[in-house]
């Protein structure tokens, strides 16, 4: 079973990267760092799964699964008692939310207006 707490869908393909380092200046929790002149993916586990670092990558060199660990269904889930790895919908959005059934790439839809 997917542990939303200790695990994250975060794929970085550094073949990709062409080294604009939004990604560095977008994440909230220093995941991407500049390392040798090039972006890495320097901590891993800290990523919260935002997914501000793959919708602000020009060329889809991250990957991230947005809301398995979004911070709102996360507070969300606590506050109503739920299991965040239950696969029931945890943050009360509707079908654009982060567990709403969104398509594969859309971003997560929590806490939007």
């Amino acid at each position: 079973m997917f542990n939303s707490y200790i695990e994250n869908t975060l794929q970085f393909h550094e073949e990709k990267c062409i080294n604009c380092k939004r990604c560095t200046e977008v994440c909230p929790h220093g995941v991407f760092a500049e390392a040798g002149g090039r972006v890495n993916l320097s901590e891993p586990k800290r990523c919260m799964e935002c997914g501000a670092c793959a919708l602000n990558c020009p060329v889809q060199a991250i990957e991230v699964e947005s809301g398995v660990g979004c911070a709102w269904a996360m507070i969300s889930a606590a506050l109503r008692g739920k299991d965040m790895d239950s696969g029931e919908c945890s943050c009360g959005g509707g079908a654009g939310s982060c567990c709403g059934g969104e398509t594969e790439g859309s971003s997560c839809g929590c806490g939007e207006g």
